[in-house]
């Protein structure tokens, strides 16, 4: 009897599908399955795919590109429709792809199989149908959107590993887990599931030649399903011993592929038997690939972390040895998106005159050429320092260094290469530089376009201290940097920060600096127990740690957005900040004494001939000095008497003036005194200017706002002064 008899007796036809050809060959039974003429026959693919449902022709192509990925077989049940749209029948195929390369290289396939035809269920009957689509369908799709969508929020490789513990597949849920990497060639579990501490013992270091299903997925790049036991066993022999033991029946070693390589294997294993059906295969294949793809990313960006949090530390110096008399602490704080790398830098340095410097600056930009240019810098800055330059000699330098580095296109040796215009593109810097005498609390300050530093007193006053200062680095190579001297007393903190501690929370320098200026003087980073007594005054370093951690908590913290600024788009910025206190009686760091008297605030500040601009900030330093003052009309008196005696410094002399101003005793009874000195002998004398002058009312002023006022004369120069008692007790008592 002939095989095609046999065929035909069970309804069973022979097909072979040439998908470079694009024709199908079919015999006479399958041509009659198929609806048409009981006759061999080949056919263009076209007349034959208008013969099955389309629902079933969306279904038969990735059943195939499955099998053709895995080497197996591709079966699926199909509907035959005839010319008028009626389902006729329903047949079962059975094909092997085979893979086929044209001359060009191109990779085709063709099908050969069969198609037998299914007789339905009478009803009834306990005949089981499962439909091509139903409810297994669409639980399929809503698992695999879970799924993917818990895999794509993953952002580390424990979480991937616990999402996919986590996973429960409709219908064929496995119950151990196991994810295997490679590395090398040596295959080792990174992650697991279902199985005791311990068990992974014997896969943790694998060759990849070794004969185990895993170690094989991986060589060939081909999934590995194996439905019974009887299967691991006579494909595995070797590597059975070591699965018995976990009492499974079924399992499925998958590759975890991306971009063409693979990475690894994933197995899924079942105590329940698992036919893997190409619609279970089909589930396994894609949860593997979102496997792979969420591994793949989450190595990538555990990688991008290490890398950036050592460049982070690589580049942060530590602030030590420790300093007899000063205290010192330090925050760095990256902008929130890309690499967590930014241009704003820190650095403490010892200098040859047994003094020290502090470093603060922000180079142009939030990204790796940033960090690169910061890195470069701060290491000329310390070089510079370290050969003891004074600072603005060490600033001077700097510009020049980076005013070189970042040269113009024209002179980059790198020129014609495809290189990105923005990393080519000149950077700027903005730097303070401060050399401190830690004996005597003598500062230095040279400062290139970077903000003021901020001093807060032994009463808790916080002041904004102008400097002079120049252009930012690297923008005109050879700048001059005046140097500002003043001195930190005993008790007072110096804060310096770049404008990302100011800015970020769409800020503005004001209103930034508002918001810093009532962290620096409230008491709420006061340790338990810190009041009373003289003793609580004296300083530890952890109350200067924690004023840091305040600082920025205040800018990122959880109630930053309760008090974000009028720029509502302005970019986040990184934040660097570095406090330093010099030891005394009621320290700056915020630990308050009782003491009988109130501690005098006080501050100085010289304007130069060549500065008048900085009268302005002298009259800003005494509202700050009399920020909580009890009568607002005293002290628009002390601001313009104020602007009127330093402008005829400047006016009448030849000299700088320099301006002392200090406030004595309890709230609400207090006495300010304010000196101006200059190197002029010639005194002031009362005129009486007529209704249209624009001079001659200085003196006057004085007699009508001041309590008293007075000129001193001096070696050489004179001093002008006034005094001003407040006049009403204030409500209460913040230092108390």
């Amino acid at each position: 009897m002939r095989t095609e008899d046999v065929l035909a007796a069970i309804a069973t036809g022979l097909w072979r599908w040439d998908n470079a050809s694009g024709t199908v060959t079919l015999d006479s039974e399958a041509a009659r399955l198929l609806g048409l003429p009981a006759e061999p026959v080949v056919l263009p693919e076209v007349s034959v795919r208008s013969r099955f449902h389309p629902v079933d022709w969306n279904e038969i192509n990735g059943i195939v590109s499955l099998a053709v990925a895995e080497g197996t077989l591709a079966e699926a049940r199909l509907r035959i429709m005839d010319v008028d749209g009626r389902v006729l029948r329903t047949v079962r195929s059975r094909s092997k792809p085979l893979e086929n390369r044209s001359a060009d290289g191109r990779a085709d396939y063709e099908l050969i199989g069969t198609i037998q035809e299914i007789a339905e269920p009478q009803p009834g009957t306990t005949a089981a149908h499962t439909p091509i689509t139903g409810d297994w369908r669409r639980s399929r799709e809503a698992f695999l959107l879970d799924a993917g969508r818990a895999l794509a929020e993953a952002r580390s490789t424990a979480e991937v590993l616990r999402v996919a513990a986590s996973l429960s597949m409709p219908g064929f849920n496995p119950d151990g887990l196991a994810v295997f990497g490679v590395a090398g060639d040596r295959l080792s579990i990174i992650g697991h599931h279902g199985h005791d501490p311990g068990d992974e013992g014997p896969f943790t270091d694998m060759p990849l030649d070794t004969d185990y299903p895993a170690a094989e997925v991986v060589r060939t790049g081909r999934a590995i399903y194996l439905p019974t036991p009887e299967d691991y066993k006579r494909r595995f022999p070797a590597a059975w011993p070591l699965a018995q033991r976990f009492d499974r029946v079924s399992w499925a070693f998958l590759p975890l592929i991306v971009a063409g390589r693979t990475m690894g294997a994933w197995m899924a294993a079942f105590k329940h038997p698992a036919s893997f059906s190409p619609d279970e295969r089909s589930v396994l294949t894609t949860v593997a690939r979102m496997l792979a793809q969420a591994l793949q990313r989450a190595g990538v960006a555990e990688s991008e972390r290490e890398l950036t949090t050592g460049l982070q530390r690589s580049m942060m110096p530590q602030l030590g040895p420790e300093i007899p008399g000063m205290r010192i602490a330090a925050r760095y704080v990256p902008t929130g998106g890309g690499l967590q790398v930014g241009g704003d830098w820190y650095d403490m340095i010892p200098l040859p005159s047994g003094r020290f410097a502090l470093v603060i600056g922000d180079v142009q930009g939030h990204d790796v050429r940033a960090a690169g240019l910061m890195g470069q810098l701060r290491i000329a800055v310390r070089a510079y320092a370290s050969e003891g330059h004074r600072p603005d000699a060490v600033l001077s330098r700097a510009s020049r260094f980076l005013a070189g580095l970042c040269s113009s296109p024209e002179s980059d040796p790198y020129e014609g290469a495809d290189v990105d215009a923005d990393f080519q593109s000149p950077r700027f810097a903005t730097c303070l530089y401060v050399e401190c005498d830690p004996k005597t609390g003598m500062l230095e300050v040279a400062r290139a376009g970077h903000p003021d530093p901020a001093i807060r007193m032994t009463d808790g006053t916080v002041m904004m201290r102008p400097t002079a200062g120049g252009l930012p680095l690297g923008i005109v190579p050879d700048t001059d940097y005046p140097t500002t001297r003043f001195t930190l007393e005993p008790g007072e903190t110096m804060m310096l920060c770049t404008d990302g501690l100011i800015e970020t929370g769409g800020h503005d320098l004001d209103t930034g600096w508002a918001r810093l200026r009532a962290v620096l003087e409230s008491d709420t980073h006061l340790p338990e127990g810190g009041q009373g007594g003289h003793g609580a005054g004296q300083f530890e370093a952890p109350h200067l740690e924690r004023l840091a951690d305040l600082l920025v908590q205040a800018v990122h913290g959880p109630s930053s957005h309760h008090t974000t600024g009028p720029l509502a788009d302005r970019r986040e910025d990184d934040i660097a900040v570095v406090l330093l206190c010099r030891e005394g009686e009621g320290c700056g760091c915020g630990t308050p004494l009782l003491h009988p008297a109130r501690p005098a605030r006080r501050t100085v500040l010289t304007v130069a001939q060549a500065e008048p601009e900085r009268i302005a900030g002298a009259r800003r330093q005494i509202r700050e000095l009399l920020h909580d003052w009890a009568d607002a009309d005293q002290v628009d008196s002390a601001v313009l008497m104020v602007s009127e005696m330093v402008t005829n410094v400047l006016t009448h002399t030849d000299g700088d003036a320099l301006l002392v101003a200090e406030a004595v005793g309890e709230l609400g009874v207090r006495r300010l005194r304010i000196e101006v000195a200059d190197s002029s002998d010639e005194l002031p004398h009362k005129r009486h200017p007529g209704e249209l002058s624009s001079s001659g009312r200085g003196v006057l002023l004085m007699e009508m706002l001041a309590d008293a006022w007075g000129v001193d004369p001096r070696g050489e120069g004179k001093s002008i002064w006034f005094e001003l008692h407040e006049q009403a007790k204030a409500d209460t008592d913040p230092a108390l």
